[in-house]
């Protein structure tokens, strides 16, 4: 227990003072100043607040409890009263600078909101292709790896921190029952435009950067992480854990290597997890962007629910209640009997009668009205129609197989027309010589495209079809020749062009040779 001496201030009756006068020794300490006499901290501590032998009292408190160490003040003594006098010089212990780092980060962690990072997933992207190009080195430079590392685990291990307080801060947001319902709205609006961009950077970083992951991995990323821990082991000092090495005879340094190497291959596993889904295990990343779409209809039910409040709307349960309490409140009977008929709009009694029978008058008892006579069925199912046997399942195996060779079919035509209408350099559309029905189709196609997207006085356009398969580059002729192509359904005249017809689907000469 007296290890915890040092926060014994923070239960005691005087905790605030105690607060206050800490803080002025952390922050004499940010100055560079070492010693403080009471008369310095009771100035720092805002004055009239508290007395000057309040202050000292505390400070004498702090000593005790190790948080404060108290030397004797030598240099403004004059005469052997003051030496006798006890002055002292106040100067913060170990002990008390871990109890004010201590409650600084638990301050910290508890108002700390969070944030979707963006920057960070870009950033992270970016180490990660600095990295890949160290891993493609026979003889990569250990401190730019190790660097990187360090770079890409701070980054990293900063936005999942961020990220994983920014969803809580946001689930107490969708709890929350009472706030105002304009200031929300406002709020609701900018949050939501918010996790839609975070979303929309996730999708479109987050696949990169699973992408440069495993580029890393193929390109050997164990023999990186070596080369991190094995500078890190250089820096490790003796003692500790490597004496109990020594004394069983493993080298300490190969100890603290393997240690190293373990840490970082946890590290960079923690990692894949992040980004990279495995089978039957949905990565971090993608449960995140999960959380944020959900939270976008949850926000939308909070605002919804805030409206009913505002708008006065109760449950059943409340309204029950409401009528339970007028019923009670009734001055007499008949009151009671008109608050019944009014709230449950029952009136006197309605007899069923046949269609082509009279209406039976309301004042008739029950027991004197004329029966009536209704079906069994009506009475067991409520309904006259019987219900005869499900209809059969139809087999269309033959019309889905029929379905299929006519797809087959449209796209093999397809690829023979592209086959066809595709050139491999600049031609007249006079060239084209006899075109069958099906390339002649796509022609019509492509041409319509072309000549929709040229601008007014251009001479070329080059367009692309909505399925980014073929591109058409057509280019107006000075000679203003006519061009005619033969189809079997006849012939088609125009002004002639230069056009050229390149499939986007089919492996690029670059690309080839890559």
């Amino acid at each position: 227990m007296s290890d915890l001496t040092p926060f014994s201030y923070l239960t005691a009756p005087n905790a605030p003072l105690y607060r206050a006068v800490m803080a002025v020794f952390v922050q004499a300490k940010r100055r560079f100043t070492v010693h403080l006499r009471p008369e310095d901290v009771h100035q720092d501590i805002a004055g009239d607040t508290y007395e000057l032998s309040s202050v000292t009292d505390a400070l004498t408190s702090l000593v005790e409890w190790g948080n404060l160490r108290a030397d004797p003040d030598t240099s403004r003594v004059t005469t052997v009263e003051d030496f006798h006098r006890a002055r002292f010089l106040y100067q913060l212990t170990k002990r008390g600078e871990a109890v004010e780092e201590a409650l600084t980060k638990y301050d910290e962690a508890l108002g700390r909101r969070g944030a979707l990072q963006a920057v960070a997933l870009a950033d992270i992207a970016t180490q990660l292709r600095a990295l890949l190009e160290l891993a493609t080195q026979a003889d990569p430079d250990h401190a730019k790896v190790h660097l990187l590392l360090r770079g890409l685990v701070d980054r990293f291990t900063d936005l999942a921190s961020n990220a994983q307080a920014f969803m809580g801060s946001l689930q107490r947001t969708i709890d929350l029952h009472d706030a105002d319902v304009d200031a929300f709205r406002a709020y609701k609006d900018r949050l939501i435009d918010y996790l839609q961009r975070f979303i929309k950077d996730l999708v479109s970083t987050g696949s990169e950067i699973a992408r440069l992951i495993e580029s890393v991995e193929r390109a050997g990323v164990a023999r990186l992480l070596d080369m991190a821990a094995r500078r890190e082991a250089e820096d490790a000092a003796p003692g500790g854990d490597q004496n109990d090495g020594e004394q069983d005879g493993t080298d300490p340094r190969r100890r603290e290597l393997e240690r190293g190497r373990r840490l970082w291959q946890d590290r960079w596993d923690g990692f894949l997890g992040w980004f990279l889904s495995q089978p039957h295990h949905p990565s971090q990343a993608k449960l995140l962007r999960a959380q944020a779409r959900a939270a976008i209809p949850a926000l939308l039910q909070v605002v919804a629910t805030l409206n009913e409040r505002r708008a006065g709307r109760s449950d059943r349960s409340a309204d029950f209640r409401d009528l339970a309490r007028w019923f009670a409140q009734a001055p007499s009977e008949p009151d009671l009997h008109r608050l019944w008929r009014a709230a449950f709009g029952l009136s006197a009694s309605r007899h069923l009668v046949a269609a082509e029978d009279n209406q039976v008058p309301a004042s008739t008892p029950w027991p004197d009205a004329p029966p009536v006579e209704i079906s069994p069925r009506l009475r067991k199912t409520g309904s006259y129609e019987r219900r005869g046997k499900p209809n059969r399942v139809v087999d269309r195996s033959e019309q889905r197989r029929y379905l299929a060779e006519l797809a087959a079919r449209e796209a093999a035509e397809t690829v023979a027309a592209r086959a066809a209408l595709t050139t491999t350099r600049p031609t007249r559309l006079s060239d084209l010589g006899e075109l069958d029905p099906a390339p002649f189709k796509l022609f019509l196609a492509l041409l319509g495209d072309a000549l929709a997207a040229r601008a007014p006085g251009a001479s070329t356009v080059e367009t692309t079809t909505s399925d980014g398969s073929l591109m058409v580059v057509l280019t107006v002729l000075p000679d203003h020749q006519r061009a005619e192509i033969r189809t079997p359904d006849g012939v088609f005249r125009g002004p002639d062009h230069l056009i050229e017809i390149v499939d986007l689907t089919e492996a690029q000469p670059w690309e080839a040779s890559a």
